[in-house]
């Protein structure tokens, strides 16, 4: 990543949750923080901000590292009018985390009553694509809503927050949950989790291939690179070599 972030000059660094496993941060004096990530990430090119779309949002680990930036739901505006990120909590859509948690312990503050919680989002979040004005509109979110892996389909993402990208003509959804990365056509789906937990080989070999363009289970990260016109995409391995490139254009429409 280090070597890769120096190449291409990065800007900032997105994490699409689970930072640290298995079950998060016990509290901001858990040395996991610094085991996985400030310890971790100390290539000069990596000291940029980090945007996270999980819950370790505790400002004392931003005082701890100020490249830490984790709020539930927030907008990233990178550049006047070209592109902006919208980061969604998707974890409260998942019902079994609150119906079968099996030993897991989950930390809802903040998010009970659940469905108040899901529809105030939803109405932001709406409201925040309704009002962009950018040329690209990317979402962020841990949870898949299309997979091929062990995971599958998240389906009550697919029911609520599907209908609200597709109605607002998002371009790129990013998220994480399986440890794969894959991409898949319609709106762009593309899944980045293979940070640590990977080789499972458990691919769901049901879906067409001529919607999902490419899947790797092993251990990586991706780059995105925009300008106004433009979208190219790197997916990684963990050596840093590039195993697939993926890109896109839009016309830039001109005032008559």
């Amino acid at each position: 990543m280090g070597s890769i972030g120096e190449k291409i000059e990065v800007d900032f660094i997105i994490s699409t949750g689970d930072n640290f496993y298995d079950d998060g941060l016990r509290g901001v004096k858990d040395p996991a923080f610094h085991q996985s990530f400030s310890d971790i990430y100390t290539a000069p090119s990596l000291q940029k901000q980090w945007g996270n779309v999980e819950a370790q949002l505790s400002p004392m680990l931003r005082k701890m590292d100020t490249r830490w930036l984790c709020l539930r739901s927030f907008i990233l505006i990178a550049g006047p009018q070209m592109v902006e990120i919208f980061f969604v909590d998707a974890t409260p859509f998942v019902s079994n985390y609150f119906i079968d948690p099996k030993d897991h312990v989950y930390d809802w503050k903040g998010i009970s009553p659940r469905l108040h919680y899901i529809n105030n989002l939803l109405l932001e979040f709406e409201s925040g694509l309704r009002e962009s004005t950018a040329k690209w509109k990317i979402v962020v979110g841990q949870h898949t809503i299309k997979s091929a892996g062990h995971h599958g389909n998240t389906h009550e993402l697919a029911i609520h927050l599907l209908p609200i990208l597709q109605a607002y003509h998002v371009d790129l959804y990013i998220s994480n949950t399986d440890r794969y990365y894959y991409l898949i056509f319609s709106i762009q789906f593309l899944t980045s989790g293979g940070g640590s937990k990977a080789w499972r080989g458990d691919v769901n070999n049901r879906w067409n291939p001529q919607k999902m363009k490419f899947y790797y289970d092993g251990q990586g990260f991706m780059s995105v690179e925009m300008t106004e016109t433009d979208v190219d995409i790197k997916f990684y391995d963990v050596f840093g070599y590039a195993i697939y490139k993926w890109s896109t254009s839009k016309l830039i429409s001109s005032a008559m």
